[in-house]
C-alpha cells in the first residue's frame, strides 16, 4: 500500500494524493512530501523507488531485502538512505521483536518502507500529524527525527515489562525452581539479546546524524538527534542491567536445582546407610550353618526385629545430632 502526504505552506496538509502527481509535486522545493510504503508489493516498491525517485539500485535492493540487515546509513548525492529497526509486539504472545524500517531522506521528501504489517511507526506519526502539524513544519530532517524518536520511545514499555517479569522470576525462585522458570529465563535472555543487537548499531546511526557530517540534517536538528542518541545510550545500559539480572536469575535457578538434587542424594544416602547394618545382620542370620542357637529359639524372630529397630533408631538419633537431616 502506498500512502502519500504533501505539506506546502500556507495550505493545509494534503493526504493520499494520487501517486501519478508525485513527480510534479517533487519539483516544488518549498513542498515537503512523505511517501509511506506499507507492506508494499514488489511492483509498488519498484514504481516509487526506481521509476519516480530513481534511487540507487543497491539502496533499492537493501530496502526490498527480506533477510536481516544491520541498521546503517548510506549517503548518496541527492538523498540519504537509513536502515533502522522498529520494535513490534506480537499481539497473541506479547513477545517483543524487531523488524526493518527503511528511510530515504532528501531535501524536500521522506520515503519510508515498512515490510511488516505490525510496524505502527508510520500509523502513529500520521495520527500525531493530524492533531499537531508541527511535526512536518520544520523540514524533512525534523520529520525523520520524529520517525526515529517514535521507534526509540516504543522500546520503553516493553523493556519496563521485561524488567518486571525478571523481578517476578527472582521472587518465584525463592519459592520453587520448576522447569517453567528456566524456559522463562532463557526466553527473556533471547529477547534482551535481540534488543542489544538492534540498539547497538542504531546508536551509531543516530550518532552520525547528530554529528553534522550527514547532508540534509540542519544544525538545529542535530540537537534533537543527539537527544535520541542519549535515549539509545540509556536503553543500551538498561539492557546491560537486564542481561545481568537474567544471568543472575539463571545462576540462582541452577544453584537451587543443584541444592534440590543434593537434598535428594542426601536422603537416598541416609536410607542406604541405615539399611547397610540391617543387610549385614540379615546376611549373618541367613547363613545355612547347622548350629546357630538363636535360629531355633522361640524368641529369635522378635529378637531380630528388636535389633533391627534398635539399630535404625540409634542411627537416626546419631544423624540428627550431627544435623545431617
Amino acid at each position: 500500500m502506498i500512502r502519500t502526504m504533501l505539506y506546502l505552506p500556507p495550505k493545509p496538509i494534503q493526504w493520499d494524493f494520487p501517486i501519478s502527481e508525485l513527480e510534479a509535486k517533487l519539483a516544488d522545493q518549498n513542498a515537503l512530501i512523505w511517501v509511506s510504503l506499507e507492506t508494499p508489493s514488489l511492483e509498488e516498491s519498484n514504481q516509487v523507488l526506481g521509476d519516480i525517485f530513481h534511487f540507487h539500485p543497491l539502496a533499492i535492493e537493501d530496502s526490498q531485502s527480506e533477510g536481516y540487515q544491520t541498521p546503517k546509513l548510506d549517503e548518496f548525492e541527492n538523498y540519504t538512505f537509513i536502515i533502522t529497526m522498529a520494535p513490534i509486539i506480537d499481539t497473541s504472545t506479547g513477545e517483543l521483536s524487531f523488524e526493518e524500517y527503511n528511510i530515504f531522506l532528501g531535501p524536500n521528501f521522506v520515503v519510508t518502507i515498512s515490510k511488516h504489517s505490525q510496524i505502527r511507526v508510520s500509523e502513529i506519526i500520521r495520527e500525531r500529524m493530524k492533531k499537531d502539524s508541527r511535526l512536518i513544519q520544520h523540514g524533512s530532517d525534523f520529520f525523520t527525527h520524529a520517525l526515529i524518536d517514535q521507534m526509540v520511545d516504543d522500546l520503553h514499555l516493553p523493556m519496563e515489562k521485561l524488567e518486571t517479569e525478571i523481578e517476578e522470576i527472582e521472587d518465584r525462585l525463592l519459592v520453587n525452581s520448576n522447569p517453567e522458570i528456566l524456559e522463562d529465563v532463557l526466553r527473556h535472555k533471547h529477547t534482551i539479546l535481540q534488543i542489544r543487537r538492534s540498539i547497538a548499531p542504531m546508536r551509531e546511526v543516530v550518532n552520525r546524524l547528530s554529528r553534522g557530517d550527514v547532508k540534509f540534517i540542519d544544525k538545529q536538528a542535530r540537537i534533537y538527534f543527539r537527544d535520541i542518541y542519549d535515549h539509545l545510550v540509556r536503553a543500551h545500559d538498561w539492557t546491560e542491567m537486564l542481561r545481568d539480572a537474567a544471568s543472575s536469575a539463571l545462576d540462582v535457578y541452577l544453584n537451587a536445582t543443584s541444592l534440590q538434587l543434593n537434598k535428594i542424594m542426601k536422603a537416598l544416602a541416609i536410607v542406604s546407610t541405615i539399611f547397610l547394618p540391617l543387610s549385614f545382620l540379615a546376611g549373618v542370620w541367613g547363613m545355612n550353618f547347622k548350629f546357630m542357637p538363636e535360629i531355633n529359639w522361640i524368641y529369635g524372630y522378635p529378637l531380630a526385629i528388636t535389633v533391627f529397630l534398635t539399630v535404625v533408631g540409634i542411627m537416626i538419633y546419631v544423624f540428627k545430632r550431627r544435623n545431617w537431616f
